[in-house]
């Protein structure tokens, strides 16, 4: 175990929901665990007893993946965990795959409305849309992709042409987003079952991360913003190549800073924990140590590519590769946008980074 989970408390230890079934969490809350096809390979989504409009039933927070399997288990659900009740609205936290893939099938077997936030929802609407000529739509794979990675030193021939013919990676896991929406705004509060609930937006791992808060129960949806075990991904990705995304990670998980340290958590990957105040703690050492580990090894020129083996000392298949290689140049851009490396471009086309 990682010393710091240690420091944190799991209320309902080694206890995981089981495939296809509820497990409740707090009053009206209930979890529910659906796996996802990659090493990490779960996800956590959540169902809040609900009443809108005089009609009783649940308010679904993310879908997970759009794959056969992960529909057979919802199948399952909506027969046998919903005590007779309907989805009446979905709600999705972020535009990546695992937590909006099914929402436009949810929402249309249950024709309940879609909330997110407007960023997240164009995106997701954007990168769903078919690979057409082999160009995909968005998202950190295809020619572009290959593009970027090259750029910053990543030229295994093998492993560019993988990610070249993953072109249609997000649309393969998301299904068509409704053309409508409720738009999240950061502050915005909601009634979910006769108690308040307030957003805090989040920014660095998606374009406008959504977590959930309700004081009444202290319990914090926190998605992927906080997670009991990893660490948030923070990435630099083709789509936005000059991004910034560390600080802005940072200063969102401020944003936390006036809730209760015995909230309990619900994250997207994990077990519910509390120490919300001790898990943020350890994010900002965490990163604070990748930084300096990062600029003492640039006292000579590296890419990104040559920085990955410096913050992930492990072997990694080509999913987490291309994370790690975005995540590695989301530290190296904090550094070089702080003042604290310099950049250049090598005549074989390579961005190598220094210590200034």
């Amino acid at each position: 175990m990682n010393p710091n989970e240690l420091r944190l408390e799991y209320p309902f230890g080694e206890t995981l929901a089981a495939p296809a079934t509820t497990m409740e969490v707090a009053d009206g809350v209930r979890w529910i665990r659906m796996p996802l096809p990659f090493a990490l390979d779960h996800i956590n989504v959540w169902l809040l007893r609900d009443r809108i409009d005089g009609r009783d039933g649940w308010t679904l927070v993310d879908c997970g993946v759009a794959k056969p399997e992960v529909k057979a288990l919802w199948e399952e659900i909506f027969s046998n965990a919903l005590e007779g009740l309907p989805i009446l609205r979905v709600i999705v936290t972020h535009m990546h795959p695992d937590h909006v893939g099914l929402a436009g099938w949810i929402c249309e077997r249950w024709n309940a409305p879609l909330w997110m936030t407007m960023t997240d929802y164009y995106v997701a609407r954007l990168w769903a849309q078919p690979v057409t000529n082999g160009q995909a739509p968005g998202g950190p794979n295809g020619e572009s992709a290959v593009a970027h990675f090259s750029r910053h030193g990543l030229r295994d021939a093998d492993s560019l042409e993988q990610i070249r013919q993953r072109a249609n990676y997000y649309p393969s896991l998301v299904v068509p987003v409704p053309a409508t929406y409720r738009r999240l705004l950061d502050g915005d509060r909601f009634m979910v079952g006769g108690r308040e609930w307030r957003m805090i937006t989040g920014y660095g791992h998606a374009p406008e991360h959504a977590s959930l808060y309700c004081e009444a129960a202290r319990v914090l949806i926190s998605g992927d913003m906080v997670l009991p075990r990893i660490s948030t991904n923070v990435s630099v990705f083709d789509y936005e190549p000059e991004a910034n995304p560390l600080p802005l990670y940072l200063k969102s998980l401020d944003r936390f800073d006036d809730l209760p340290d015995d909230t309990l958590i619900l994250p997207s990957h994990g077990k519910p924990f509390r120490g919300l105040h001790e898990r943020i703690s350890q994010q900002h050492a965490h990163h604070a140590e990748r930084l300096e580990e990062v600029v003492q090894a640039c006292a000579e020129p590296l890419s990104a590519a040559d920085v990955v083996p410096v913050l992930f000392r492990r072997k990694l298949d080509l999913h987490q590769l291309t994370f790690a290689m975005g995540e590695a140049l989301a530290h190296l851009h904090a550094l070089y946008f702080e003042g604290k490396l310099r950049r250049s471009m090598g005549d074989d086309g390579i961005y190598r980074f220094q210590r200034a």
